[in-house]
């Protein structure tokens, strides 16, 4: 069984608020207004919320909006050491959950569309309607949950009632009672991963060979959606990494609780932050077309119309 007697706590630390917690609220806020801005704008045109492609990129902006107020939420508690009683903390632990893997799918979804869009551009218009984009997302969700369900499952035959009256800061580890339940967590997040690396390697694959045979116009598309692609890839790749930080941050527990918190936050950062600054750049700030109705609806700069209805 392992040992996470250092998560059970009674009173806040009354740990004063240092540099390190401001750089990271300011950061979050900053996140969450772009990202909010372009939601704005996501449904301020018709042809975003009637294109796959656009809808996909708003589900992913509203999966990092959810997961940055958890995940923010989380580590000030832990920062602060306010303990919550365990159902309180099981809430926070479903949402945190599933959104996290809703972006790196919805990821996978967005490359597989760009092989369609420019390996088969004449199935585009079939495929890839605005009613398959939101089964897309109905099946993104369900799949999304069950990593947490089999967590979950494996958790509740595992205590009494009387676990969820206890108080303890809200971690990921407060559900990992054994070593083997840290064990199949694990491996299910590797098997999710490795499905959506080949997916994206595959998209990749096919789009460069598109790319090499092109050319005119169609080349620099094909060369675009080839940059798009690797950025995806570049995505899941830090989403990847973070299957590391619980194993890290577990590690570290064990020696102190102030370490832990400092680890917590750099994992946090480089790992949650910086993955989710990159989709607005990818389809918010790189797309011509949505960076157009930015500025017009949302900075109230002169509007050209030259979105294609």
């Amino acid at each position: 069984m392992t040992n996470n007697s250092s998560l059970y706590a009674g009173k806040p630390s009354g740990r004063l608020i240092n540099d390190q917690v401001i750089f990271v609220q300011v950061l979050v806020a900053v996140l969450l207004c772009i990202n909010l801005m372009l939601i704005l704008t996501f449904f301020m045109k018709e042809i975003f919320y009637t294109n796959m492609r656009y809808i996909l990129f708003a589900n992913a902006l509203f999966s990092d909006c959810i997961n940055l107020i958890m995940t923010n939420l989380l580590l000030l508690f832990v920062y602060f050491s306010v303990p919550l009683q365990t159902w309180s903390c099981l809430f926070f632990f479903i949402l945190s959950s599933m959104y996290n893997y809703v972006t790196p799918l919805t990821l996978t979804a967005m490359s597989l569309e760009r092989y369609v869009a420019i390996c088969l551009p004449l199935r585009h218009a079939e495929l890839c309607t605005a009613a398959r984009a939101l089964q897309g997302i109905l099946i993104i969700h369900s799949l999304s949950i069950i990593p947490f369900i089999v967590v979950l499952l494996i958790f509740f035959s595992s205590v009494t009632v009387s676990f969820f009256k206890q108080y303890a800061l809200c971690t990921a580890e407060v559900f990992i009672l054994h070593r083997w339940q840290g064990h199949v967590r694990s491996a299910v997040s590797q098997f999710y991963f490795l499905i959506m690396c080949i997916l994206i390697a595959f998209s990749y694959v096919q789009i460069m060979k598109v790319a090499k045979a092109a050319s005119g116009e169609n080349k620099e598309l094909t060369r675009k959606g080839l940059r798009t692609v690797i950025l995806h890839a570049v995505q899941l790749f830090l989403c990847l990494i973070q299957l590391l930080a619980p194993f890290i941050e577990a590690a570290v527990l064990q020696i102190d609780l102030n370490l832990y918190v400092k680890v917590r936050y750099f994992n946090y950062i480089c790992l949650n932050l910086v993955p989710r600054c990159l989709s607005p750049l990818i389809y918010g700030l790189r797309d011509e077309v949505f960076l157009v109705a930015l500025k017009h609806y949302v900075f109230c700069c002169p509007f050209i119309d030259t979105v294609k209805r």
